[in-house]
């Protein structure tokens, strides 16, 4: 008797250890899936340095949110954006400040759930990452020196010559290849840099999209903005000005956040934008 309780007790142990590690491998990928299902929060990388999309400010003043791991504060239209797909969801947003190059590998790694940071659908992303529905969409323009020869330009074809950049691995960089005669110049990490690089004339021009030019033209009474009309401007396909959340591929969330996206009107989405300029730090 004394022989079979133990090799009963045993058994009994062994079920119990097999059983506690298929667990264990069940929470390690449920928590990796980047469904956001599997927790309380909604995990979303942004640069927090592309205003009025997103940036970074030193209280939680305007809604602005916790940066994980910091001390800072994330908002613009992005977090603004992000919090009404969390709170749609049910869940707590957290924001995570990734630089651009960044933000797939981390998305497809399973460290956020979502991308929400300015970031157009295009066909070479979607290669790797799956988009929801557009958020928001909007036209290629100039951001110059105000007072400048290119102050006023009308085409981009008024380029010529001009020192000209745009941010690194981004649709808005290959497009400086339209201007003939064009002294392209070496690609910057974010708009900040480019801001600075303009206003000490290391550039003529950097390519923006409208907000952040205006945004950009707002804060610094340096800086003028340059439209152009439809002939006249950077040929673009819808998906590159149109603005999306990046998820995983297949994952389960997109279907979620569209219907989200479905209930935030165009007036709405556009009180979100204007006060995002309104809003931005003045230094940004």
């Amino acid at each position: 008797m004394k022989k079979t309780w133990t090799l009963l007790s045993g058994v009994l142990l062994m079920a119990i250890l097999v059983l506690a590690g298929c667990g264990s491998d069940d929470s390690k990928k449920s928590e990796s899936s980047g469904s956001g299902d599997s927790k309380g929060t909604f995990t979303v990388g942004m640069e927090a340095g592309y205003p009025p999309f997103n940036w970074t400010q030193s209280d939680d003043s305007n809604g602005g949110v916790t940066i994980k791991g910091n001390a800072e504060y994330a908002n613009g239209y992005d977090v603004q954006i992000a919090q009404k797909i969390a709170d749609g969801l049910g869940k707590k947003l957290v924001i995570v400040k990734t630089e651009w190059d960044g933000l797939v590998p981390a998305l497809t790694s399973g460290k956020i759930d979502a991308i929400i940071a300015g970031m157009s659908p295009t066909a070479e992303r979607k290669k790797t990452i799956d988009f929801s529905d557009i958020y928001y969409k909007s036209n290629l323009v100039m951001v110059v020196k105000k007072g400048s020869k290119f102050d006023g330009a009308t085409s981009i074809a008024d380029f010529k010559g001009a020192k000209v950049t745009a941010q690194l691995n981004t649709f808005h960089y290959t497009v400086i290849d339209q201007i003939k005669g064009v002294k392209k110049q070496t690609a910057m990490d974010n708009f900040p840099a480019m801001r600075v690089a303009l206003e000490s004339g290391k550039i003529d021009a950097y390519v923006s999209e409208k907000p952040e030019a205006v945004s950009a033209t707002a804060a610094n009474d340096k800086f003028a903005m340059v439209e152009f009309a439809d002939d006249q401007g950077f040929k673009t396909s819808e998906e590159d000005t149109a603005i999306a959340v990046g998820l995983q591929k297949d994952s389960d969330l997109t279907e979620k956040i569209n219907k989200i996206l479905k209930g935030i009107s165009e007036e709405d989405r556009q009180q979100i934008m204007d006060d995002a300029i309104k809003n931005q730090p003045a230094a940004k």
